[in-house]
């Protein structure tokens, strides 16, 4: 099924205008959803609203909007309050900066987004543009949603990618986690250096496509175990042993990863079973 737009405008760099198209880089459809029951009829539960002044249910065509400016008053604002909301944002993402593409911390990074030209005239611009800003990142707003959003845009493949960015008063200070006062700031060299040697035995090149989200493969198990009316068998999953040692765990770290390293390869004989490696010979 081919993806929606969620936005349609323009991307600006001074005076170049660029029209685009906005589509969610997520699918909120990989997700296991669940529905409320009931636990004695398994029936759904219905969210009503209602208002408990006039002690009945309201329906969506009585719902209006509120901005409450004092405890329990309101200010309504109606639809045509927020059309009249005309700022920039609404139809133009204004790249006003540039700066490396490394100098955006993950920790800012909200939603991702896709971006493509809208119209066939659109696209030798588009093109341009996106290797224009190779290795740079460009920061400006967009309005979507009800909202202004921070965003960024970077090259990405074919196309551009547009993040969506918290303000940085939205980020809280690692100095509101109390636990943290404790941990020192410095610490052993020798630990260190061990500690280096085993994070190295893990290293290979990143393809997050290797990853599999198996939480949702077991939820999704149970899920057609209960349907087929199969029973379900838990796996057992051993609590990780407390580390006293630190030293001690790093080297057992170590050894583990060597002894992987040592273990005879299987060759794969014909009716397809593996077999342990031939002995060598001694001279």
């Amino acid at each position: 099924m081919a993806a929606r737009p969620t936005w349609k405008g323009y991307l600006k760099v001074s005076l170049v205008n660029i029209p685009i198209k906005v589509f969610p880089a997520t699918e909120s459809s990989a997700t296991i959803s669940f529905n409320q029951l009931h636990g004695e009829c398994n029936t759904r539960i219905n969210q009503k609203k209602w208002c408990s002044h006039c002690e009945r249910e309201v329906p969506n065509s009585e719902i209006v909007k509120g901005y409450e400016y004092e405890k329990g008053r309101y200010v309504v604002l109606s639809e045509e309050d927020f059309e009249n909301v005309r700022t920039e944002s609404t139809r133009v993402i204004d790249l006003v900066q540039f700066a490396d593409e490394s100098s955006i911390d993950p920790m800012y990074v909200d939603r991702t987004y896709y971006l493509a030209p809208d119209g066939g005239v659109a696209t030798d611009a588009f093109a341009v543009m996106r290797e224009g800003m190779k290795g740079k990142v460009g920061i400006g707003k967009l309005a979507l949603y009800g909202r202004e959003y921070l965003v960024a845009v970077r090259s990405h493949g074919k196309g551009i990618v547009m993040h969506t960015l918290h303000h940085a008063a939205e980020i809280r200070g690692m100095d509101q986690v109390e636990e943290l006062n404790s941990v020192p700031a410095k610490v052993k060299p020798e630990e260190i250096k061990l500690a280096k040697q085993v994070i190295s035995t893990f290293e290979a090149p990143l393809n997050l496509k290797d990853y599999k989200d198996e939480y949702r493969e077991g939820l999704q198990e149970i899920i057609d175990a209960k349907i087929a009316g199969r029973e379900i068998v838990a796996q057992h999953v051993e609590e990780p042993p407390k580390v006293v040692n630190l030293m001690e765990a790093l080297r057992r770290s170590l050894n583990r990863v060597s002894e992987k390293k040592k273990a005879p390869a299987k060759a794969t004989v014909a009716n397809g079973k593996a077999a342990a490696a031939p002995k060598r010979k001694r001279a």
